[in-house]
């Protein structure tokens, strides 16, 4: 098992390793005087994984009520958020109990914004049973819920108060999902770090699991550490996400984050090209991550106006000069035609 702390706003540990999942109630024990948790899940997690959560909680002595919602990025909405606050309110959760979110990115998400609301804030466990959820949502304390308008646009900054990535878990997910999360671990690497990025093209989808996403969490850790409300360096993270959510969001999220996110990163590259544009896509390719999409610019455009990143006219695009290393290149508004033009 490896440990990677953060000191932040709260002070956590993330522990990755296999076989972590039934410690679950062990670990949750020495964060205080919890009497009751409410376990948070969806319709594919929670049969699969549910159940030896629930009983090493009750092991533990902790009363358990469990909220699971039907499986969907589409369900990360208002209405499932208001719904799950009023369920932890009927079960008379109180500030010293906890929420722990078991799935992926939309359970990890929905359940955090809540645990930050419910109480004016209430304290959570991430417990990510996806790799994208393992390497980049369930780290760093943003929590949020989808808008009409886009994704992600009402939320909080709420830090977990631990989270346990058991590994073994990702052995349920078709390879489709576990490609999904590829693409957050592609553009850690064209971020911050030429060796992982020559290890991910040396083993494709055969790398070593535990030692990449502990790689990647510590990248992370490290970013957050240094500007946790994302007003400097933690913009980076935003790599291929300016467009990756315009394509969700048009797609009224029938394309995933993973895919979305890979196509994202491809347009930029394409758009800025540097010597390392060919490795980049290429990756992107052997992971069988989508970089291209059949949105023009008009249909992306009105999507690119509600990223969160947007400051006035200007939107911050993150743009790789080589692998290890991007810029944060504030863009005007008027001048992003021209740049989805390059870059699909």
């Amino acid at each position: 098992m490896n440990t990677v702390t953060v000191r932040a706003s709260r002070q956590y540990d993330i522990l990755i390793g296999s076989g972590l999942l039934p410690t679950l109630g062990a670990e949750a024990k020495k964060l205080g005087n919890a009497r009751k948790i409410c376990l948070v899940s969806e319709s594919t997690v929670y049969p699969l994984f549910g159940k030896t959560a629930e009983d090493s909680l009750k092991a533990a002595g902790f009363s358990v009520v469990s909220y699971v919602f039907p499986a969907g990025e589409e369900r990360k909405n208002g209405t499932v958020f208001l719904d799950l606050l009023n369920f932890l309110a009927e079960n008379k959760l109180t500030r010293s109990d906890m929420v722990v979110a078991l799935g992926g990115g939309v359970v990890g998400d929905l359940a955090g914004f809540a645990a930050a609301c419910f109480l004016r804030g209430i304290r959570f466990i991430q417990v990510p049973t996806t790799l994208l959820a393992a390497v980049d949502s369930s780290v760093g304390g943003k929590t949020a819920i989808d808008l009409p308008a886009g994704k992600n646009l009402a939320g909080a900054f709420c830090q977990p108060s631990l989270v346990l990535c058991d590994t073994d878990t990702l052995r349920s997910l078709p390879e489709e999902i576990f490609r999904d999360g590829c693409a957050e671990v592609i553009k850690y690497g064209v971020l911050y770090d030429k060796a992982l990025f020559s290890h991910l093209e040396e083993k494709g989808l055969a790398f070593d699991r535990e030692t990449v996403i502990t790689r990647c969490v510590e990248l992370k850790r490290d970013v957050v550490m240094e500007d946790e409300f994302d007003t400097g360096a933690r913009m980076k993270l935003n790599l291929g996400h300016t467009f990756g959510h315009g394509i969700e969001a048009k797609s009224r999220f029938s394309v995933s984050h993973g895919k979305a996110v890979a196509t994202g990163l491809a347009i930029v590259t394409r758009a800025y090209p540097c010597a390392d544009t060919p490795r980049i896509l290429s990756l992107l390719e052997k992971f069988g991550l989508p970089t291209k999409t059949d949105y023009t610019v008009d249909d992306l455009y009105a999507y690119t106006l509600s990223d969160k990143k947007r400051t006035g006219g200007t939107v911050n695009l993150i743009v790789p000069r080589a692998i290890g290393s991007c810029d944060i290149v504030p863009t005007p508004v008027e001048s992003l035609k021209s740049i989805l033009q390059a870059g699909l």
